[in-house]
């Protein structure tokens, strides 16, 4: 009965731990943009979020960029119902946004001011910083019509996948370089939030 007991005070004790080191986890604050942090780009994406060839099912010419917030993905339509599929990071929940834009200009180690809405929100963000490793924008950045949102790279590797922007894409810096290369300014970009049927 001792044995019993005591099996019972440490099953309850490691549930214990358990519980509170979620909890500890679940509270820590969210880090956002962490200017200045240099992206390890030996990290390695979990292949969900690598990027693939895969069959692609769209009335959209070649060349267009389809981005599903929903699934975390953007694909650049290629011929013979193929796309190149992207692992991103998307806007948090009320900062996703859907519609139809073009590429209106394409900048490599782009510079970064954040917008007075985000430095509200993150105090500590630099008014202005310029291109370079440490830049959160990454290496590169497509802009998106006439609104403060871009496609562009990351020094948060680790972020692709999640729900952690205020409404950019972030790619890892060896994809956003690829993408980069593959579209001209004009490209059309469709933004859906809901997954296709």
């Amino acid at each position: 009965m001792t044995d019993i007991r005591r099996l019972t005070g440490i099953f309850a004790a490691a549930i214990g731990l358990i519980l509170s080191a979620h909890h500890a986890v679940a509270q820590q604050p969210d880090r956002g943009d962490e200017p200045g942090l240099i992206a390890d780009d030996s990290y390695q994406l979990d292949p969900e979020w690598q990027k693939t060839v895969v069959y692609y099912r769209t009335t959209e010419a070649p060349g267009t960029i389809i981005i599903s917030t929903s699934e975390r993905h953007l694909y650049l339509v290629q011929p013979g119902g193929r796309a190149i599929r992207y692992g991103i990071g998307v806007g948090r929940d009320g900062f996703q946004w859907q519609g139809l834009v073009n590429i209106t200009n394409k900048k490599e180690w782009p510079d970064w001011t954040p917008p007075p809405e985000m430095i509200q929100r993150q105090p500590y963000l630099p008014r202005f910083m310029a291109g370079g490793p440490g830049n959160p924008l990454g290496a590169r950045a497509m802009y998106l019509g006439t609104t403060v949102y871009r496609i562009h790279g990351t020094n948060q590797p680790w972020t692709i996948g999640t729900k952690i922007s205020s409404g950019c894409f972030r790619l890892v810096n060896a994809d956003v370089t690829d993408l980069y290369g593959r579209v001209p300014i004009g490209t059309k970009v469709i933004v859906k939030q809901k997954p296709q049927l």
